[in-house]
């Protein structure tokens, strides 16, 4: 008999008792179902065994580790039945490439036809394999003896992978003769995924999964075609450019190439930007660009190098921060746990914001406030501005896109722009890289270098962040003019030296180490590139510092 504490309790259990056993027992305790257990600080998957005295603490798909269990659970359930549906070639060739709201698309490259009729195919086969209970089954392999399996059956991409790895092992899963490899862990078998739809969508299938705060539906798919066009663009450039996952990115960095790489992808950013400069400029009767987007997304280096651009084509750009239109500190909202919601619209003065800018467009001369963070105040030092002919406000702020922030000003004088970090380099054809993995860690780095932020302070405020991005940012992206993706191919080999010691800094016991072993795991793929190869006016530099403009 071993001790095992759950809860605080104390139980006497059998040695060898498996985890999916003490979480099928006490799981009436968590609010959801249980997908992944911690084990003396250690997560593992619920088809471990106990062995000795442990704390054992479970994860629910409402927590970020057990809906990640989920969601790679599911993945390798579709490529599964893509796999007995249509045979190995077409889940071998079938790309896992970005998640649009709560669905991740699935592009099969022509190996399977996007109709109804085919989604309908592997929706049946998932079903028959949740009902089945069918296993994922892990099993440890040497790295030579598991680049030799994947290369015998086609997916070069995982072999590539694995020639990187400093790891003399590697663990595949297998269910019923399918073979894959998957970052992170996983889920005891098919049943646990209760919840999913396959629809066709482009050139393949979107899998739509519930989310985190809803995790027992999938709810209707809303389709984002603007942000799903511009993610579909970096992939295509990724191809092109022969970089299509960390692997290929490796590749180029061993191959010395990475100097034109750097240069090529900033010149393509660079092209994009004036692309918008001119689109601003052919309307005519612009005054007011609004630019929005979620945290990290490089928002303040991309209004500086647009200026630039308008100003090439004889505009006179004026920054203006939203931030400078709080209301004072103990006029802020609150949220539900009694702390300043700074990221509501309720936080910001709309009402002066409007009367400035309507005053501005019709020729008066107007004195602009400043916010001061220290004392939570509102000031006035004198900043007057008067429009001319030639100018144009570039205005920041994560409000920027909904209609209410700016209801008073003339449709036709705004520009309206969506920019994030929308990275489409994946780990492996089957294992994509979230975006918001990309953007936590360009934050994490900027923190620690601007704030004196520490990673475990960064981790813990990051879901509060996300949260306000997803009602304030997010529900507005499809109604801008012009999108922006400020995400670098390479830039991910950049912030590794810089995150990974934050990383390491995060003690064991803090609730926040998890997320920290994952990140240090995932950029354990890349090969670190040294920062000095950036331009002074990459948008990385916003991050990692060094930039030519104030960030």
């Amino acid at each position: 008999m071993v001790t095992v504490t759950i809860h605080g309790r104390k139980i006497e259990v059998p040695q060898g008792t498996v985890l999916e056993d003490l979480a099928e027992e006490y799981g009436q305790e968590y609010d959801g179902m249980i997908a992944a257990a911690a084990v003396n600080g250690k997560i593992q998957e619920l088809f471990k065994k106990v062995v000795k005295d442990c704390t054992v603490n479970f994860f629910t798909i409402k927590d970020d580790v057990g809906h990640k269990t989920y969601v790679r659970g599911a993945t390798m359930l579709f490529l599964k039945s893509v796999y007995d549906v249509f045979g190995a070639k077409a889940a071998q060739g079938s790309y896992v490439e970005f998640s649009v709201g709560r669905g991740i698309y699935i592009c099969t490259q022509g190996h399977v036809a996007s109709d109804k009729e085919q989604a309908e195919k592997l929706k049946k086969r998932m079903e028959q394999l949740v009902e089945q209970k069918a296993m994922f089954k892990k099993r440890s392999y040497h790295m030579e003896d598991a680049m030799e399996l994947f290369r015998a059956k086609g997916m070069e991409d995982k072999a590539k992978l694995f020639r990187y790895r400093r790891s003399s092992s590697v663990n595949i899963y297998e269910m019923e003769g399918y073979y894959d490899y998957y970052y992170g862990y996983m889920l005891p078998n098919a049943g646990y995924v209760k919840w999913f739809d396959v629809i066709p969508y482009e050139k393949g299938f979107m899998l739509l999964l519930p989310s985190r705060e809803n995790p027992v539906e999938t709810g209707e798919f809303a389709d984002r075609r603007k942000l799903f066009r511009t993610m579909e663009s970096a992939s295509e450039w990724g191809r092109i450019a022969g970089i299509e996952t960390v692997g290929d990115l490796n590749d180029q960095i061993c191959g010395g190439s990475m100097s034109d790489l750097i240069l090529v992808q900033e010149a393509e950013q660079e092209r994009k930007i004036g692309e918008i400069a001119k689109e601003i400029v052919s309307r005519g009767n612009v005054k007011f660009v609004m630019i929005a987007g979620p945290s990290s997304s490089g928002k303040t280096s991309f209004s500086h190098r647009l200026s630039i651009q308008l100003r090439t084509l004889g505009k006179t750009p004026h920054p203006i921060a939203l931030d400078n239109y709080f209301v004072d500190r103990e006029l802020t909202p609150r949220d539900e746990k009694g702390d300043y919601n700074f990221e509501c619209l309720g936080a910001i003065d709309v009402k002066l914001f409007n009367d400035n800018m309507v005053s501005l467009l019709g020729g008066e001369r107007v004195e602009l406030p400043s916010f001061n963070f220290k004392v939570g105040r509102r000031e006035y030092k004198g900043d007057y501005m008067q429009l001319e002919e030639s100018d144009i406000l570039v205005i920041e702020g994560i409000h920027g896109l909904n209609e209410k922030m700016s209801y008073a000003l003339p449709e036709e004088s705004k520009f309206k722009i969506y920019i994030s970090a929308l990275t489409t380099l994946n780990i492996d054809r089957h294992n994509r890289i979230s975006t918001t993995d990309g953007r936590l860690l360009r934050r994490l780095v900027r923190d620690a270098r601007t704030r004196g932020s520490s990673a475990q302070r960064t981790i813990q405020m990051w879901s509060s962040v996300r949260r306000g991005e997803e009602e304030n940012i997010f529900p507005f992206q499809e109604g801008a003019d012009a999108m922006f993706n400020s995400a670098l191919i390479y830039e991910l080999a950049v912030l590794k030296p810089f995150a990974e010691p934050l990383l390491f800094q995060i003690p064991k016991e803090a609730p926040e180490y998890y997320e920290a072993k994952r990140l240090l795991k995932f950029l354990d793929y890349f090969l670190s590139v040294p920062s000095e190869s950036l331009p002074n006016n990459s948008l990385c530099r916003e991050f990692v510092g060094g930039s030519c403009f104030n960030v």
